[in-house]
C-alpha cells in the first residue's frame, strides 16, 4: 500500500482566477516520469472554484472521466449537446471516446469543490456518451466498463467498518473524515494506491466520505 498525503499534490490551476486545483499523478507541467498512472487511472484531481470560475471549452480524448461533487455545483456543457447541474452525491460520467469538448463551471454562488477522475479506456475511439446518476447509494457501486472500473462509495458512521474490494489495484480517496487504513491513519486528501488488494477493511474514526477505485487493470 503506497500512502500519498494531501500535501503532496502537484498545485495547479489558476488561484488569481479563482481556480485551485490539486493533482495526484503528474499533471502538465507538473511531469513525473514515476507517477504517470496506477492501473487503469491517469488523474485524480481535487479542484475548488469560486463563484463564476472554471474551465473554458477544452478537448478531451480516448478517456473515461468521472466526476464527485464534494460541495456546491458543477455546470456542465458538451459539445454532444449535453448541459446539466452536478450536485453532492451524484456520479457525472464522460467517456471522451474519439473526442469532445466541454466546459466545467461554478455558476452557483458557494464554493465548489469536486474530485475528478480520469481512467484509460480498455479500446480507444468510439462515440462520446454522458450520463449523470443522481444520489447514488452505498450499497451500489457504480460500473465503467470502458475502463475495466467500479466506483464504490462510502460514507461510515463513527467505528464503523467496511471491506476494501478485493482487486488488483483499489485507489482509495478520502472526501471527508479520518479513517483508518492498514494501520494507517488518512484525512481529507489523502490517497492510497493498494496492489493486490485482498481481505482489508477501512474503519471510520470520525464520520467520514471515501471514494474505493476497483480497478481491474
Amino acid at each position: 500500500m503506497d500512502v500519498r498525503r494531501a500535501g503532496e499534490r502537484y498545485r495547479g490551476g489558476d488561484r488569481e482566477g479563482g481556480v485551485d486545483s490539486r493533482h495526484a499523478f503528474s499533471f502538465g507541467p507538473h511531469y513525473d516520469p514515476d507517477n504517470l498512472r496506477f492501473g487503469a487511472m491517469i488523474a485524480c484531481n481535487e479542484e475548488r472554484l469560486a463563484p463564476g470560475a472554471g474551465f473554458g471549452e477544452h478537448p478531451h480524448s480516448h478517456t473515461e472521466i468521472v466526476t464527485w461533487v464534494v460541495e456546491g455545483e458543477l455546470t456542465h456543457r458538451d459539445s454532444a449537446g449535453h448541459e446539466t447541474t452536478v450536485r453532492p452525491g451524484d456520479v457525472q460520467h464522460l467517456s471522451a471516446a474519439a473526442g469532445v469538448r466541454h466546459v466545467e463551471r461554478n455558476d452557483g454562488g458557494t464554493p465548489l469543490t469536486f474530485v475528478q477522475t480520469w481512467l484509460a479506456p480498455l479500446t480507444p475511439g468510439g462515440t462520446p456518451s454522458y450520463e449523470r446518476i443522481a444520489g447514488i447509494a452505498d450499497a451500489t457501486p457504480y460500473a465503467v466498463p470502458g475502463a475495466g472500473a467500479l466506483l464504490h462509495v462510502r460514507r461510515p458512521a463513527p467505528g464503523e467498518r467496511a471491506a476494501v474490494p478485493d482487486a488488483a489495484y483499489v485507489y482509495a480517496h478520502v472526501v471527508r473524515g479520518h479513517v483508518r487504513l492498514a494501520g494507517e491513519d488518512l484525512h481529507p486528501g489523502d490517497s492510497a494506491r493498494i496492489t493486490g488488494a485482498n481481505g482489508l477493511e477501512m474503519e471510520a474514526v470520525t464520520a467520514a466520505e471515501l471514494l474505493l477505485w476497483e480497478l481491474t487493470r
